[in-house]
């Protein structure tokens, strides 16, 4: 494991954003993505922390633990949907197949939880008890697990826009995809998740919920892209202290990015007004976290790439022909 020293010095040196000499570079929250020729993307995972539809900081291996998390999980994953990756020519690079994205991320939850304005404990503490369309009894408690998975859909935030939350049914009716894609697409996620889960328990881990994008490739195949299983876009717990936490009411132990959502909620911050000031440490607990859930999924040793990133990115780029 990296010492808390050597993040500390690296702090000043996480990957904020690229500058390749490739034309048509685009921008979104935690990527960078680059046009390349014959139907494909190169798309770099940069350091950027986001949380509430904000970048509130950028933590060094960050994108690094994203990128190749991101390949494992597709490995695992492909014999129930092909996904969009080609390649990996760099620790914070991958070379996707372009496809058109569905304009709806697909939430799917085990666990009634959650601090953000989305999410279902959020709501459901405020009286909601119709949530995306699932209707939900009184005397639920807080991380108690649902009886079966469900998906929250929601539009996809454009333009560093929020995401609005939908129902499944709306995602047909408002003409966002067609029944029969959106079919698919809800069963390829209920079956991701449930590998999901089961590889995490093996781990230690509970999958609590997570997000899937979806795009069609050239060809018309509906493919799994962007991120699977990351700390960004799922939420872990740990078995082991799950039941007594639980049964105690205090919050489960977190081991994904949830930590810093709960740093701010505690300061009544959720992504509306002036964002509060952060320690340095909690950035330095995000890395720590970052690598160690890598290891725990995979069960392999995390081998950090060098800082500063951009020459060791381009040298591999080069190496892998792409320019």
């Amino acid at each position: 494991m990296i010492s808390h020293n050597e993040l500390q010095h690296l702090l000043p040196l996480a990957f904020g954003e690229s500058n390749l000499p490739l034309p048509g570079k685009a921008v979104g929250k935690v990527r960078d993505w680059y046009p390349l020729a014959d139907g494909k993307r190169l798309i770099l995972t940069t350091d950027r922390l986001s949380a509430f539809d904000l970048i509130l900081a950028r933590v060094p291996y960050k994108g690094q633990v994203l990128n190749q998390l991101s390949a494992w999980w597709f490995t695992q994953t492909e014999s129930l949907i092909s996904n969009h990756l080609l390649s990996v020519p760099d620790p914070n690079a991958a070379v996707v197949i372009e496809t058109t994205p569905l304009m709806v991320e697909v939430v799917v939850r085990g666990y009634i939880s959650g601090v953000t304005t989305t999410a279902l404990w959020y709501r459901y503490e405020l009286g909601e008890r119709t949530i995306y369309g699932h209707t939900f009894p009184d005397g639920l408690c807080k991380n108690q697990e649902l009886p079966t998975p469900i998906i929250t859909p929601t539009t996809k935030g454009i333009a560093g826009g929020h995401d609005e939350r939908l129902t499944c049914s709306e995602v047909v009716f408002q003409g966002i995809l067609e029944a029969d894609t959106w079919e698919q697409v809800q069963n390829a996620a209920l079956a991701i998740f449930k590998c999901g889960q089961q590889l995490a328990q093996k781990a230690g881990l509970i999958l609590v919920d997570t997000k899937y994008e979806f795009g069609i490739a050239p060809d018309g195949r509906l493919l799994l892209i962007d991120e699977v299983h990351t700390p960004d876009s799922s939420r872990f717990w740990k078995v082991d202290s799950y039941e007594s936490r639980f049964s105690d009411g205090q919050e489960p132990e977190n081991f994904d990015k949830e930590f810093v959502r709960i740093a701010y909620a505690g300061l009544d911050y959720r992504g509306e007004g002036d964002i509060p000031e952060m320690p340095g440490d909690l950035w330095l607990s995000a890395a720590e976290r970052y690598i160690a859930i890598y290891e725990m999924l995979t069960g392999q040793e995390f081998f950090p790439g060098n800082y500063p990133l951009e020459p060791r990115l381009i040298g591999n780029l080069k190496k892998a022909g792409i320019f």
